[in-house]
């Protein structure tokens, strides 16, 4: 009974937090009368306090879930519009998304697209400035305690007040961040009823929030350690997290952007001193792609705040197991990953998420009741990049990549290249989620399965800080062993043998005109085969300025691997993968034969069973093994596995003789390819011509533009059309 008091007391208090601070983006900056008499209420104890920034959590959570990290403009470009990612459907089914995906046809399209028709007026930027208005609240009213210079500011040692200080901060500039990076330059709000009638110029606001960031570092708790938190609860943020933030700050402030070149922004540090840039390529729609002259400075820092989460990663533990990290977060609801720094959470049959519906292995499953429900796909890979870049040893490329989706009675089917928004079509998968592997997965509904937004690990901060040593080994040469070390680390997890020495020289030829180093590229392209399909790949290119070489590169590709299918019926990749306009399939009762339907990594030796091996080749896909639990009924037809045969070798005519001979069928794959061949190649970065300023950025909106009184850039429009 006490709990449930308990609970209620804390519903009541977030409740009136929520009214507090969740109010429009303009309204949130309106003074409130009473904020000082609620604060004195609100940080009286520390059941109080800790509610009020629950209810900021929440905003974060919903926004996050539904604007930039599972769905919303994340949805739209980020796990779509790299080398490595695309999307599921024609280019013209989905011009709101596919615009922005492909910078829009090199900008030309931003005067006439549709600003409030994909990023409504509700939408991301709106959302994200609730959060950072829920952040301000809970800050000033920390601020405007008597003893805050000693009780927050001089403080030497956490305590529960440093640390809700120290996660309303962290709150902030994730907010921020995300703000930054799809808008460029937007509004800085620092107070709780203070508001802002310009903008702010994005190299500042980094500033600002990273010097803030190491202002209450030292005073936060640890991971596991955060009082009135569960030990192992991973959706508030820790000291760990607030070092993780600072290095992808200080890498995001330190990297290429396309910035305003219209004189609306004045471009200066968190000093208010001028700044200085290295332009790149040439400027496109009133955008100019640059980086800060400044930049080795922010590297530093993003090394130093790095290394400090590497030699004291408590409560976090990086697994030996590349594809432990995602079958953890199938688990229960409420378990973490151990090499998560931060989740932000959702619940299983309540929450709509984006795990596994739009980031996972698709199903042509209807919206209920079905086994698995529909999964979107929205992430899909490119063809040229799984079968001509990732490399065939490579034990992330099946965890990463479905070849095979679900049909959503049980069964597993074999997904076309022709555009589509489901396993029916779509092309090639994103394969580290899928329902198929969950401990309960939910056969109610669709979007419902739970699983947590994986915000930050472990192996991002390995990679970061290989990055940092690789960009400073020039002034320290000693890094370079550094960068290797962690480099190893992270392939010795893909590869019995990682060779980093050989990757190293092979990268080397890779980005010609970036003037980087081959570890430097080394580094960049591990980030890409670590977080393939996971959207990270759009934004560290667009940071690093490698985007432009890295999008020629998989055109060329994408070009050749077409022109080869259309000319041989195959094409023959310099890593001796080949793909052809047909592959062979065949049903399999997989279970009856090994006694499992969901298979784990393709064996090192060949099962003797040709069916079998076919069935094993590549790993990570069948169906799940007890669906008949949940209430799949076979009605006798337990053949649930697919047997596929061609997928990197053609297959000769003998060959397609005996397969014939023994229940397989020839099934159409490099043709759906070529019969689909604009899709994937012509709408593949449309018209981007490899030196203009990639614009990248969303409009703001015309409600927004209003209460701010300022324009947008790059040729967008201001009023909606």
């Amino acid at each position: 009974m006490e709990d449930k008091i308990m609970k209620k007391v804390l519903y009541i208090i977030m409740c009136g937090i929520v009214a507090l601070s969740t109010v429009s983006c303009s309204d949130y900056l309106e003074p409130k009368s009473d904020s000082e008499t609620d604060a004195d209420f609100v940080f009286s104890n520390s059941i109080t306090a800790r509610a009020a920034i629950e209810g900021a959590y929440e905003q974060w959570r919903a926004t996050a879930n539904a604007q930039v990290f599972g769905a919303g403009l994340f949805y739209a470009c980020d796990i779509a519009g790299s080398d490595i990612e695309r999307h599921p459907e024609a280019y013209s089914n989905q011009l709101l998304r596919h615009q922005p995906e492909c910078f829009y046809e090199n900008g030309k399209l931003t005067k006439t697209y549709g600003i409030t028709q994909y990023d409504k007026e509700d939408g991301a930027y709106s959302a994200l400035y609730k959060v950072v208005g829920q952040a301000n609240a809970i800050i000033t009213a920390i601020q405007n305690q008597p003893n805050f210079q000693n009780d927050v500011i001089n403080a030497e040692e956490p305590s529960f007040l440093t640390q809700l200080f120290g996660e309303a901060i962290a709150l902030r500039a994730t907010a921020y961040r995300e703000l930054i990076k799809y808008y460029g330059d937007v509004p800085y709000v620092y107070i709780f009823g203070e508001g802002a009638t310009s903008l702010a110029g994005r190299d500042s606001i980094y500033d600002v929030c990273i010097r803030d960031l190491m202002l209450v570092e030292p005073i936060m708790y640890n991971q596991g350690e955060i009082p009135g938190v569960d030990k192992a609860d991973k959706h508030y943020f820790s000291r760990q997290y607030v070092q993780g933030l600072i290095g992808r700050m200080a890498l995001d402030a330190a990297g290429y952007q396309t910035r305003r070149t219209d004189g609306t922004v004045n471009y200066t540090n968190g000093l208010g001193e001028a700044l200085d840039f290295q332009a790149k390529g040439q400027d496109n729609q009133g955008g100019r792609y640059a980086r800060r002259a400044d930049w080795k400075e922010l590297v530093a820092k993003a090394h130093i705040y790095f290394k400090a989460l590497i030699d004291k990663p408590i409560g976090i533990t990086f697994s030996s197991d590349y594809q432990n990290f995602f079958q953890q977060m199938m688990g229960d609801d409420a378990l973490y990953a151990d090499e998560s720094i931060y989740e932000y959470p959702m619940q299983w049959n309540v929450t709509s998420d984006e795990r596994t519906y739009s980031s996972g292995r698709p199903s042509n499953g209807g919206s209920k009741d079905n086994y698995p429900c529909k999964d979107y796909g929205q992430c899909r890979i490119n063809p040229a990049y799984y079968y001509g870049i990732f490399d065939p040893q490579d034990k992330r490329r099946d965890i990463s990549v479905a070849v095979t989706g679900s049909d959503g009675k049980g069964y597993e089917v074999l997904i076309p290249f022709t555009p589509n928004s489901k396993a029916a079509g779509g092309g090639l998968a994103m394969n580290k989620w899928d329902e198929n592997r969950q401990t309960n997965p939910n056969t109610l509904a669709q979007r419902k399965s739970g699983i947590n937004g994986p915000y930050m690990r472990m192996s991002e901060i390995y990679l970061g800080y290989a990055e940092t040593c690789a960009l400073l080994a020039d002034v320290d040469p000693s890094l370079e062993a550094q960068a290797k070390n962690y480099l190893t680390i992270i392939r010795s997890r893909a590869f019995d043998n990682p060779d980093v020495e050989g990757f190293i020289a092979k990268c080397a030829a890779l980005y010609p005109e970036s003037g980087y180093s081959p570890l430097y590229k080394a580094v960049i392209e591990e980030r890409g085969f670590e977080f393939a399909g996971e959207g990270d790949r759009r934004w560290t290119l667009i940071r690093t300025g490698l985007l432009p070489e890295a999008i020629k590169r998989i055109k060329t590709l994408t070009t050749a691997m077409m022109d080869g299918l259309a000319a041989n019926g195959s094409y023959t990749f310099e890593n001796g993968n080949i793909i052809s306009k047909q592959v062979y399939t065949k049903s399999v009762d997989l279970k009856a034969l090994k006694g499992y339907r969901l298979t784990k990594a393709t064996p090192a030796e060949p099962d003797p069973d040709f069916d079998v091996n076919a069935c094993l080749t590549p790993g990570w896909r069948g169906q799940k093994d007890d669906w008949e639990s949940f209430g799949c009924n076979y009605g006798g037809n337990t053949k649930t596995n697919l047997a596929i045969v061609g997928l990197f070798k053609p297959v000769t005519s003998e060959e397609a003789s005996v397969l014939l001979a023994n229940g397989y069928k020839a099934v159409d794959w490099g043709q759906t390819l070529l019969n689909s061949r604009d899709e994937y190649d012509y709408h593949l970065f449309t018209d981007y011509d490899y030196v203009s300023a990639p614009i990248y950025l969303w409009p703001i909106t015309p409600n927004q533009l209003k209460a701010g009184g300022y324009v947008n850039g790059y040729g967008f429009p201001n009023v909606a059309k």
